[in-house]
């Protein structure tokens, strides 16, 4: 399929009615609301389609730019094609979770992670959150930086409280991920989680809560010390 005719199929299966969802939760123009379970269905056409995925991305839509993150392969793109995809991120449903999905998967994902999570840009910032909780859930700890991800938890206590809301999501998202997939974090992530304390958060028109870090480690572990890595983050 060309980018037309993906563009063209994604305007089909828009909705007002999804698209007004997808408002209550922040997305910005351009894009047409198409429901996630369409999108897998186009995704199925398209595996493999790296360089159409690219060209999904760069249309900022939104839709276009869920699904491209769907088809492509964070193996297969440069650092500089990532950084691009945080930088232009058309809210914050693609900064975190599309953006970390890719990032997640380069060589450098960590690298970028750090970088991101000083950025002034809040979707970055976000992005780079996420990132760093994506890998913590895929990579074998012996493959973690996990002094760095400890000294990490410590910045979430001193920088939480000041940081944007969709960045202090993703901060409480981290240490859920640290607590949850890293063996010598968990005790750790614990105790940041009890030093942060339930977050208030405005998550605007919608009924979304804001997990509690502690509760939602443990409920994670399923009784064991730490839960198994997962294949992706990807879903």
């Amino acid at each position: 399929m060309t980018l037309a005719q993906v563009m063209s199929e994604l305007a089909a299966k828009g909705s007002e009615s999804v698209k007004r969802i997808f408002l209550r939760h922040g997305a910005k123009e351009p894009f047409f609301g198409v429901k996630v379970g369409d999108l897998k269905l186009i995704h199925k056409k398209l595996k493999g389609e790296q360089a159409l995925a690219l060209q999904l991305y760069a249309t900022g839509n939104s839709d276009a730019q869920y699904l491209a993150g769907m088809i492509a392969d964070g193996t297969r793109m440069s650092r500089a094609q990532i950084q691009q995809w945080a930088d232009t991120a058309a809210w914050d449903a693609i900064s975190g979770f599309i953006v970390p999905w890719v990032a997640s998967e380069h060589p450098e994902g960590f690298a970028l992670a750090v970088k991101w999570i000083d950025s002034p840009k809040e979707g970055v910032a976000r992005a780079g959150w996420s990132t760093l909780g994506a890998l913590a859930a895929i990579v074998p700890d012996d493959q973690l930086p996990v002094k760095q991800y400890s000294a990490l938890l410590d910045r979430v206590v001193k920088s939480l409280p000041g940081a944007p809301d969709s960045v202090r999501y993703a901060m409480n998202g981290f240490v859920i991920a640290c607590g949850t997939y890293i063996a010598a974090l968990g005790k750790p992530a614990i105790a940041t989680a009890r030093k942060i304390g339930r977050m208030e958060i405005d998550m605007g028109e919608t009924a979304c809560k804001v997990p509690d870090a502690e509760s939602y480690i443990i409920k994670c572990r399923r009784g064991a010390p730490v839960a198994p890595k997962r294949k992706t983050v990807r879903c």
